[in-house]
């Protein structure tokens, strides 16, 4: 089992549904039964689901009487982003190297023609 927090939460959207129940829940919270209407499982097997997401730190359960709602929890997407921000910062420079580099070709064609 991963032990950072970025490995717990890339684990956990790992799955589509999981994926899936936290774009539900982008609309606000909603309870367990609202979250498994969509998907055909059985309601331990979505439990598990929000169990790895709750783990993982992506979403709140809180508990009301019988009422048990969910809600996005949105910061550790936050530190995705970080971490792939730093990728994209190496992907923009290596497409501004590339661009620069077919501009010379271009130019040299010009001439060359």
């Amino acid at each position: 089992m991963p032990s950072d927090q970025l490995s717990t939460t890339f684990q956990a959207l790992a799955d589509p549904t999981r994926r899936a129940i936290l774009a539900s829940l982008t609309t606000g919270e909603k309870t367990v039964s609202d979250l498994a209407e969509p998907f055909d499982m059985s309601m331990p097997a979505i439990t598990k689901h929000l169990k790895v997401l709750e783990k993982a730190k992506l979403i709140e359960r809180s508990r009301q009487a019988q009422y048990r709602p969910c809600r996005l929890h949105p910061e550790p997407l936050k530190d995705i982003d970080k971490w792939i921000s730093e990728y994209r910062k190496f992907w923009e420079a290596s497409f501004d190297r590339l661009e620069g580099y077919l501009k010379q070709l271009q130019k040299k064609d010009k001439n060359d023609g």
